[in-house]
């Protein structure tokens, strides 16, 4: 939410790995889907990389293996039940500037009700893709332990268990990924699934 090409891990991934492409999306799930699935379509990658926010996108994908970074498969169910609020004169444009994205290649945000009520089709889209629903795609997760957002249940193992199992690591770090663990166990994990994939 609010990343896009120049946000730390893309960058940091680009410098380690050939091959890596980046798309900024819309914030609306619903275009956003329609740009993701032209980009699959387009570019035929080996693997997804989804984080926060963005992995319920990356999940949704069919088909491709898949890494997730900090998912927050419970952000939907926030978004659709405080999708009235914004209702509220002024709301909108509060949000608006709390979640103002850095200058730079960054996805828009704009809360409107219209948009924030989309996202728990895009929770059950992602979710009717997993190993509990009966999809055969690879799934893994990193957590921080100290992620700030799985005090409030945004992000929750507890969910990521009941939907893909014991597929997940947890570092010693926070919600957004430090840079000394996206040069080492994202960029090995990464590495690991390539490599899978390649011998199959």
């Amino acid at each position: 939410m609010g990343g896009g090409g120049d946000s730390r891990i893309p960058s940091i991934l680009s410098e380690h790995l050939d091959g890596i492409t980046v798309r900024t999306y819309s914030f609306d799930p619903e275009t956003a889907g329609k740009e993701i699935a032209g980009w699959v379509d387009e570019l035929s990658p080996a693997l997804i990389i989804g984080e926060s926010l963005g992995s319920l996108h990356a999940i949704a994908i069919k088909g491709i293996p898949h890494i997730l970074v900090s998912p927050a498969l419970n952000a939907p169910v926030y978004f659709g039940a405080f999708a009235f609020m914004t209702e509220i004169p002024g709301v909108t444009l509060l949000l608006d500037r709390i979640y103002r994205p850095r200058e730079g290649d960054r996805q828009k945000i704009h809360f409107t009700c219209r948009t924030m009520l989309k996202y728990p089709e895009l929770r059950k889209k992602a979710l009717a893709n997993s190993p509990a629903s009966g999809s055969r795609d690879r799934f893994f997760a990193f957590f921080g332990t100290g992620d700030h957002y799985r005090r409030s249940g945004i992000v929750s193992i507890r969910t990521y268990r009941r939907y893909f199992g014991d597929s997940f690591s947890m570092y010693r770090g926070s919600h957004f990924m430090e840079e000394e663990f996206v040069r080492t166990i994202l960029v090995d994990k990464i590495r690991e699934f390539l490599q899978q994939d390649f011998r199959q």
